[in-house]
């Protein structure tokens, strides 16, 4: 199995290190030629109206759209949970979306840089033990759809993990820790 993780822009080489540390065998998708090579893809975090810019450059966006969450297993961090959902608050109008994940989310819900924030996490698909959160002007997921499993939440309630069918989204980074778990859930997707 090949695990594609979208290299235009953000964080995707914390992934790439994590799943190469785990023994997974990547592959940096950057062309729709990439994107044929590989079983499973993450949209890491970054800047998703600037990866969604590139997606459409690079003629990824359509090609995406016909294969997300059908033959191939989606996951979202932060900007790409931005990239999946179906609709997107305070997006750019020019901002194109893979809108293949029935929920809404929130840009930049809890503020600026500054805001940042690490947190606990109860994630009880990956096990009992907490998950650390990193939050780095992250997304919130406002709403979700009846087909949505909600995986874990902010002690207010928040969402911050979902799954529908093929496709997960965390609006946090657990590439940014030492914690592989919810890598490992991605590759049984």
């Amino acid at each position: 199995m090949v695990i594609g993780i979208l290299a235009l822009q953000g964080d995707f080489r914390e992934h790439e290190e994590m799943l190469q540390r785990m023994g997974a065998t990547t592959r940096q998708v950057r062309l729709p030629k990439h994107l044929a090579e590989v079983d499973r893809l993450i949209i890491p975090g970054g800047e998703s109206t600037t990866i969604s810019r590139l997606l459409v450059l690079y003629n990824l966006l359509e090609p995406l759209k016909q294969r997300a969450g059908r033959d191939l297993p989606v996951w979202g961090t932060c900007a790409g949970a931005i990239i999946l959902a179906s609709h997107v608050l305070d997006g750019r109008p020019d901002q194109a979306t893979l809108g293949v994940m029935d929920m809404t989310v929130q840009r930049n819900a809890y503020g600026r840089q500054q805001e940042s924030f690490q947190t606990d996490l109860s994630f009880p698909v990956i096990g009992d033990q907490p998950m650390p959160g990193v939050f780095i002007r992250a997304p919130s997921i406002q709403t979700v759809g009846p087909g949505v499993d909600v995986l874990s939440r902010l002690s207010d309630g928040t969402i911050v993990a979902a799954q529908q069918d093929r496709l997960l989204v965390t609006t946090f980074h657990p590439e940014l820790t030492n914690d592989g778990r919810v890598h490992r859930y991605f590759l049984e997707v």
